[in-house]
């Protein structure tokens, strides 16, 4: 089930927001887990099974650790917990990848193929895994106290508005909301996760979903395309792939708030970014920022005696980074694409950068973005090295026929001039009229007219389309 499906957005949904707002305040955790629960097993049911108990395991693992006073103890505790949710996260994520490098290594020596049975990837396991390693740490660190009821720490991972595609909340910045957030149960405060919503449903099927099917065309054929085809493929995909998860995310918010909760900003016009440092504060900021605190820091991050060790520890988290997102080369080579430019700018380039020009600037930037995305979405690294070398190395010649209509060419400019709309005070004012929480009854009347019409744009299209994937469901 996904959100910009019919049954989320006409059944499970109103239901669930229907009965919620019934019940008393003290029943509110208990039905918003129950929807958790039959989210993710309609999503996942075989896989559900084997995730609760793993969470169950995992919450009194972490109840110990807060109750110990012996340090050997506590991290004894802490690295079962580790242990467990990167167990889990290797063995679904990665244990294909793995066995397929094997097996190529044992075939160039000439030795026979191990035998697998491929693991199927769970839906949003890198998003919960991850919210599950914040509760371990937040509470070994002592940046807060554990929950006292299991069902509770099962609401906080399982909590289906980011249970699949994040934002990835860490457990210290909604612990509190978890046991107490009736000060966010007011009606502007709920419109406004309303209208949120519904402006990132609009994202998602009315701009990304409008994009991508010519995306997935040009990819398709790389090695027969031209040149510009080619550069507007994936101009494309950088559109479609911002407008699927900011959109994503602006649902999750909007979701969360409807239920009380107040999750992180995760998007921030990332393409306006003017270097590649500038990029990672806009782009994905919750992944950006369990990176560092959970493991740049830990690692040592800029405080290590050492000069080349904060440089290599930024590279290490990048590489990680890309290996997150998937159990790829591509991937891997993606997060060192990024980390390299991050590094280079931190010894020396950000200085030049300051001295250009704004737009020589934000060229740079997005140049560098459009590369990395072209091994982001190739499916193989022979994919990527045959599309970079026809994006750059010019050619006319085309023995496929893409027709790029003026539909696709029309959403295509709209996805651009939102993307950089901040750049001007009146798209900054118009961003912050939006996302700003309603207290007058003009502003209500005009946000609701937009959210209406954008809901019944964005359940006509669902309901008229077959085209709807949710991109980051693969990661």
């Amino acid at each position: 089930m996904v959100y910009s499906s019919i049954i989320f957005l006409l059944v499970f949904l109103p239901i669930v927001l229907v009965v919620y707002n019934l019940v008393p305040n003290s029943k509110k955790n208990l039905v918003a887990l129950i929807a958790s629960l039959l989210f993710y097993f309609w999503g996942a049911p075989k896989f559900f099974l084997l995730l609760i108990p793993l969470l169950v395991v995992n919450f009194y693992i972490v109840q110990r650790i807060s109750k110990s006073e012996r340090t050997s103890q506590r991290k004894g505790l802490l690295w079962a917990s580790l242990g467990i949710n990167l167990g889990v996260l290797t063995y679904f994520k990665y244990a294909n990848f793995f066995i397929e490098n094997v097996n190529e290594l044992l075939s160039l020596l000439g030795v026979d193929s191990l035998g697998w049975v491929e693991v199927v990837l769970p839906i949003g396991i890198s998003f919960f895994t991850f919210q599950s390693i914040t509760y371990s740490l937040d509470v070994y660190w002592g940046k807060h106290k554990p929950l006292k009821r299991v069902w509770d720490y099962l609401l906080y991972i399982l909590l289906f508005p980011q249970l699949i595609a994040g934002p990835i909340i860490r457990f210290n910045t909604i612990a509190d909301e978890l046991n107490d957030r009736a000060h966010n149960f007011y009606a502007d405060f709920k419109l406004s996760g309303a209208y949120i919503f519904v402006l990132g449903l609009a994202k998602k099927v009315l701009i990304a979903n409008q994009i991508g099917g010519q995306v997935d065309n040009i990819f398709a054929n790389t090695a027969t395309l031209d040149s510009g085809t080619l550069w507007i493929g994936i101009v494309a995909y950088s559109m479609q792939i911002y407008f699927d998860f900011a959109g994503y995310s602006d649902m999750a918010i909007g979701l969360g708030k409807m239920l009380g909760f107040n999750f992180p900003e995760n998007f921030k016009s990332p393409y306006t970014a003017t270097s590649i440092t500038d990029f990672w504060r806009k782009w994905h900021i919750t992944l950006g920022a369990f990176m560092r605190d959970y493991l740049y820091i830990p690692l040592g991050g800029n405080r290590t005696s050492f000069f080349f060790s904060k440089h290599v520890n930024l590279v290490i988290v990048f590489l990680l980074s890309g290996l997150w997102h998937g159990a790829s080369w591509n991937f891997v080579i993606w997060g060192a694409w990024h980390g390299i430019f991050l590094l280079v700018e931190r010894l020396f380039l950000a200085k030049w950068l300051k001295a250009l020009p704004g737009f020589i600037q934000l060229v740079y930037s997005y140049l560098v973005v459009l590369i990395g995305w072209v091994f982001f979405r190739a499916e193989t690294l022979l994919d990527a090295k045959v599309y970079l070398q026809r994006m750059f190395v010019w050619t006319t010649e085309s023995t496929t026929l893409i027709h790029l209509d003026s539909k696709f060419y029309s959403f295509l400019i709209v996805a651009l001039f939102f993307s950089y709309l901040t750049l001007s005070n009146f798209g900054k004012k118009a961003e912050e009229y939006v996302y700003t929480e309603a207290t007058t009854a003009s502003k209500h009347a005009i946000l609701s007219i937009g959210t209406l019409i954008l809901f019944v744009l964005s359940v006509v299209y669902v309901a008229t389309s077959d085209f709807n994937p949710f991109i980051y469901f693969r990661f």
